[in-house]
């Protein structure tokens, strides 16, 4: 039982699928032409809004000479929201459940900021080990316990992202089993009912997951300036 259910989460076995799984990612860059190029419409516009005021939103988290780093966030944003939606629809391929892109985004992020923090703020980097007002007995565990807080930042990072999209396909899917089975019209109502809510809850969270990706790496940003 537990294998078929993770089942939904593996990549086609199949040599001429296999690279076709991963291509869902990038299809929305086929889209970008027809969304430009087409007449304004009522969703590209609240779509435009929304971007601005996310823009606005993690520039006031930046400094002011860091303030071009939220372009490429809202960025991200666009990414992570566009996969975690892609990953609602029927027989498509859910690439941001898996631990190998959402490490992707997060350890690069993570290791440029370190390096260049390290490099160009090196005493602002080691005053941020120790909180101000420490007291000197307690410096030793605190710069401990701020480098291991450092260390698994991309982790975090990434496990957050994928849990939270693996966990609400496994109770669609453990609902959508469940359906055969149901001879009852009223029962069969109400898991056609409880399918529809947890669906539209799902895509709350794809909304919400990729913001507090894009959010907490905005922050971990703004910790370096």
């Amino acid at each position: 039982m537990m294998s078929s259910l993770f089942s939904i989460f593996e990549p086609s076995s199949s040599i001429f699928m296999l690279p076709l799984n991963w291509m869902s990612t990038f299809i929305g860059i086929l889209f970008l032409p027809m969304i430009y190029w087409a007449s304004p419409s009522r969703w590209l516009v609240i779509w435009s809004q929304s971007m601005q005021t996310l823009h606005k939103e993690l520039k006031s988290l930046l400094s002011p000479s860091h303030t071009g780093i939220s372009l490429f966030m809202v960025s991200l944003f666009s990414l992570i929201l566009f996969n975690n939606s892609l990953g609602l629809l029927p027989y498509v391929f859910t690439s941001s459940s898996h631990m190998a892109l959402t490490l992707s985004l997060s350890l690069p992020i993570w290791l440029t900021l370190m390096v260049f923090g390290w490099f160009k703020h090196t005493q602002h980097m080691f005053a941020h080990l120790v909180p101000q007002g420490t007291p000197s007995v307690l410096m030793p565990f605190m710069v401990l316990i701020e480098s291991i807080s450092n260390l698994i930042r991309p982790a975090t990072l990434a496990i957050r992202l994928a849990a939270n999209m693996t966990a609400g396909h496994l109770v669609l899917t453990l609902l959508s089993q469940s359906g055969p089975s149901i001879v009852s019209s009223t029962l069969l109502s109400i898991l056609i009912l409880s399918q529809i809510l947890l669906l539209t809850l799902e895509s709350a969270v794809a909304i919400i997951q990729s913001y507090v990706f894009t959010v907490l790496s905005t922050l971990y940003t703004g910790e370096i300036n």
